[in-house]
This record gives C-alpha cells, sequence and structure tokens, in this order.
C-alpha cells in the first residue's frame, strides 16, 4: 500500500508540474515571432563586433612583437585594466577578449534583460497574461518560455561569436571558451531580469533594476581589476563579468569558471521559478503604494514627478559614481599607450585629437552621453507603459489635456538628462580634480544628441505607438557605435548616424563649434513638437 501511495503521489506531483508548464511551447514560438527582427538584429551586430575587432587587430599589429608590447602596456596601466581588463594572452584571439568580452558580455546581459521582461511583466503590465492565462496556459509557462527566448539568443550568440572568431583565423578552444562566458553572462542575466520582474509590477522598473545590476557589475570589475593586474581581486570575483574574464579564453583557458556562472543561473532561475510561484498574475512582491492626489501631485507634472522620482535618483547616483571612477582613471591616460600610435588613434577617433588626457576626457564623457540615452528613451516610454497600462485614461478623463499629460514626463526626460550629465560632469571633474568648467561644459555639450535621441522616441510614441520600442534600438545602435566604431574604424558614413559623432570633442577641442550644437537641438525641438501633435490627433490605445 505504502508503494502505490508513493506511486500515485509521485504521478499526481508529474502531473501538476505539467500543467504548470501547459502552453511553454506555444508562448515560445509566439516570442520568437515577436522578436524575429530585433533578436537578430541583435545577435548578428554583437557577434559580429567580435570578429571585426578580431581583424582589426590582426591589421594593426600583425607582429607577434608588436601584440606583447601592446599587452604590456595595457597591463601596466591601472586605466586601462579598470575599463577592458587584464591582458591574459598576446595572441589575435587573446587581444580580441581582452577588448570584448566585458562589454560583450554587458550588452548580452542588456539583450537578455529585455527579452525577458518584454514576455513576463510587460505582458503582465498590459494585461495580455490575464488573457493568455484563460487558455491551457500553465502558471509557470510564461516565465518558462521567455527564459528559453534568451537562452536560445544566448546560443546564437555563443555561435556566431565562435564562427566569427573562427573566420577571423583565431578559432579553436578559446573561440569556444569566450562564446561561452558571452552566453553565460547573458543567461545569467535573464534570470536576474526573471526575478526583478517578480517584485513589481512596472516592465520599465524592472528593466531599470536589472540594468542597474549590471551596471553595478561592471563597476565592480573595474574596481577590481584596477587594482590587480591577473583578476584575482575580491571586487572582480563579485562581479559575474568578472567571472567571464576569469574564463580566460586564448590563455590556458579556466573552464572550472563556467561552471560558477552555471552555477548562478541554476540558482537564480530556480528563485525566479518560486517567487512566480507565490503571486498572482499582474501582482508584485513590492507593490505600488495607492494615495491620495494632494499637493505635489495634483497636477500632471507633479504626478510624473513620482512616478519616475526613483528612476531618476538611481540614475543620478550611478553618474555621480561613474563620473568618479572615470575622473581618477583620467590621471593615468598620458601613459596608456606610450609610443603606440595605432592604440593613441583610437581614442583620438573617440575623443579627438587635442592631446591625450583631453581626448580620453573627451571620450569618458561621449560614454556617459550615450548611456544618458538609454534615461531619456526609458523616461519618454513610461508615457506609453502608462497608456498601454490603462493608467492614462483616468488622468486624462479629470480635466488633464494629452499635451499637459505628456508634457509633464517630457520635463522629467529631458530635464532629468540635464541632470545626470551636470552630475556625471560634476564627478568626473572631482576624480579628475581639475579643469571643472572645461569638463562640465564638455558634458552638457552631449545634451543636443541625448535629446535628438529622446526626440525621435517622443515622434515614435505619437505617431506609431505600437513601433515605440524601436527608439530602444536607436539608441542601441548609437550606443554600439561610440563603443566598439572607434576600435573597429568604421568607415565616417556609419560613425555619422549616430549624433554623438557631430558633436564637439570636448574638453580640449581647437574651439567651441555651435553649429552642430543649435542643429541637433532645433532638430530634437521639432521631433517633440511632431509627436506631441501626432499624439493629440490619434487614438490611445486600449
Amino acid at each position: 500500500m505504502t508503494a502505490v501511495t508513493m506511486t500515485a503521489t509521485a504521478r499526481a506531483g508529474s502531473r501538476a508540474g505539467t500543467r504548470q508548464l501547459a502552453g511553454t511551447w506555444d508562448l515560445l514560438r509566439l516570442a520568437l515571432r515577436r522578436d524575429r527582427i530585433i533578436m537578430p538584429v541583435w545577435v548578428i551586430v554583437l557577434g559580429g563586433s567580435f570578429s571585426s575587432v578580431g581583424q582589426s587587430i590582426a591589421s594593426l599589429y600583425a607582429t607577434a612583437p608588436q601584440r606583447a608590447e601592446l599587452a604590456a602596456s595595457m597591463n601596466g596601466n591601472s586605466s586601462v585594466r579598470a575599463m577592458y581588463g587584464p591582458v591574459f594572452g598576446d595572441s589575435v584571439g587573446g587581444l580580441v577578449s581582452w577588448r570584448m568580452i566585458a562589454f560583450g558580455a554587458a550588452l548580452a546581459a542588456v539583450m537578455s534583460l529585455v527579452v525577458v521582461v518584454r514576455h513576463t511583466r510587460e505582458e503582465e503590465e498590459t494585461g495580455r497574461q490575464e488573457m493568455l492565462s484563460s487558455a491551457m496556459v500553465g502558471r509557470r509557462a510564461p516565465l518558462t518560455a521567455a527564459l528559453l527566448a534568451a537562452l536560445i539568443a544566448n546560443v546564437a550568440l555563443g555561435l556566431v561569436i565562435v564562427a566569427g572568431m573562427a573566420g577571423s583565423g583565431a578559432g579553436g578552444s578559446g573561440a569556444v571558451a569566450l562564446a561561452s562566458a558571452v552566453a553565460g553572462v547573458g543567461a545569467l542575466f535573464a534570470c536576474s531580469a526573471a526575478i526583478a520582474a517578480q517584485f513589481t509590477e512596472s516592465a520599465r522598473l524592472a528593466k531599470g533594476l536589472t540594468a542597474a545590476v549590471i551596471g553595478a557589475a561592471f563597476v565592480l570589475k573595474a574596481a577590481g581589476d584596477s587594482a590587480a593586474d591577473d583578476g584575482s581581486s575580491v571586487l572582480t570575483w563579485l562581479s559575474p563579468l568578472g567571472w567571464a574574464e576569469n574564463v580566460r579564453p586564448y590563455a590556458d583557458e579556466r573552464w572550472w569558471v563556467l561552471l560558477v556562472i552555471a552555477g548562478a543561473v541554476v540558482v537564480q532561475c530556480a528563485a525566479a521559478y518560486v517567487l512566480t510561484g507565490r503571486r498572482d498574475v499582474g501582482m508584485s512582491f513590492l507593490a505600488t503604494r495607492p494615495g491620495p492626489a494632494r499637493g505635489r501631485i495634483s497636477t500632471a507634472f507633479g504626478l510624473a514627478v513620482r512616478l519616475q522620482r526613483g528612476a531618476l535618483l538611481g540614475w543620478t547616483l550611478s553618474f555621480a559614481a561613474v563620473g568618479v571612477v572615470f575622473g581618477g582613471l583620467t590621471g593615468g591616460a598620458a601613459d596608456l599607450v606610450g609610443d603606440n600610435e595605432k592604440t593613441k588613434e583610437i581614442f583620438e577617433r573617440m575623443g579627438g585629437q587635442s592631446g591625450l588626457t583631453d581626448a580620453f576626457l573627451a571620450s569618458m564623457v561621449s560614454v556617459l552621453g550615450t548611456v544618458a540615452a538609454l534615461y531619456i528613451a526609458s523616461s519618454v516610454l513610461r508615457l506609453h507603459g502608462e497608456e498601454t497600462a490603462g493608467r492614462a485614461e483616468p488622468v486624462l478623463a479629470g480635466g488633464i489635456g494629452r499635451i499637459g499629460w505628456a508634457a509633464g514626463h517630457l520635463l522629467i526626460a529631458f530635464g532629468g538628462a540635464a541632470l545626470i550629465m551636470t552630475v556625471g560632469g560634476l564627478g568626473l571633474a572631482v576624480g579628475y580634480g581639475h579643469e571643472l568648467p572645461a569638463v562640465l561644459g564638455a558634458s552638457l555639450v552631449q545634451l543636443p544628441a541625448i535629446w535628438l535621441l529622446g526626440g525621435v522616441t517622443v515622434l515614435l510614441y505619437g505617431a506609431l505607438p505600437k513601433a515605440a520600442a524601436a527608439g530602444w534600438g536607436l539608441v542601441g545602435l548609437c550606443l554600439a557605435l561610440g563603443w566598439i566604431g572607434p576600435a573597429l574604424d568604421l568607415p565616417q558614413p556609419v560613425m555619422d548616424i549616430s549624433p554623438f559623432t557631430h558633436l564637439p570633442k570636448l574638453p580640449g577641442a581647437a574651439g567651441m563649434e555651435w553649429g552642430p550644437v543649435v542643429l541637433l537641438t532645433t532638430v530634437a525641438g521639432v521631433l517633440v513638437t511632431g509627436g506631441l501633435a501626432a499624439l493629440r490627433r490619434r487614438d490611445m490605445l486600449t
């Protein structure tokens, strides 16, 4: 009787588990269909950049002595180690791994968080998941489908990296280790995004929380690598990005580090499954607090401030910290390349030809600007989230017009971008210890390009709300061009796609060029005006 009872209990548990995963494959097919454009673009562009960097390094440093000299100079400078990590091998593949593994893993993490949040929390926020759950869809099926979609994207990315490295003449086990490290970190942060989606009712906040974790991981890795030239710092080992670089592709690979990444994936995935089974659809563990519309939130602007103040505070504190770190690295910029003209050219393409220290400062300011574009796109798209979730209708029904409602959020988006760039510039100047007016001015010069990308997002939301998320794609393209384009020496017409390319390279430029600044600001104003006009005329989403 006991054996029979145990068998019956096991079968019942198996059926219960099957029911909770019912509909997973249908949801996975739906997710892949919805991402049939953006996912291949992410995979091909990011994966192909590894091969492009390999070809660039092979042409710039054609001989073994040149590569050995480069590796020694990079390892000997704490500033460059903080940005890219230590160099473990001076082969072409080893230098590609040094240059790309941290940034590639971080971008894979961003790709994964977008995929997972889109097919979990965003589906619940818009009410589509409740509709799907009324059919034969298990409780854990949406999460499983989202994680599988992210896993497929990361596996495809790994295969593209392996193929690209083999095509550039640097294949073998090193390529497999490099691809596994990047894809593994991507899968890890997919699970992190799945956990974040359980704690907030907003897809935007879930993305912000996961992005903050990615940023913290990069800061930890940078601090650890700055302190040690062999990846042994405790701070490096506290960061998943540090785990990726410690796989050491093309330098006596440490395959066991991949087990650390896999273990973290399993633990976080299990936590996400436990959490999703303990809440109702549409709910979260950190529920939004209701409250009366008194005082500052009795206006559209006050409501926008209340809704977005947490994100703005997080971005502001992050830019202050990152600015101080980047400023501290600037003092070693002059020793960064020594007499290596090729490496000097890369920094001059990023920051202008005005002396290596000024070029380094200008390149760091440009990095802050391209990251700030993520903030403005996210803040503008809060309008889309409020509309699709049905929260905009009660506000508009209370006598506030569409333009007034949108203007409150846009003031936070565009004004917030100015605030975080100001704070980032101040942090950069404090960390460097010199040239406060010049560095602060260089930071503020980035605003026209940031505002233009925000204006494009406003226009997309106003005219084509269902395609508003394409604003993320444009920002991501500009981010990739700013970070990877100079190293690849991409043709100027390609680099000109990014509005940041047209800005004067400050500090240290021959003179302030007001023409591009005024033109970009004017175009941004026109785009915002067009987006608001389109919003006023179209029907609201239901």
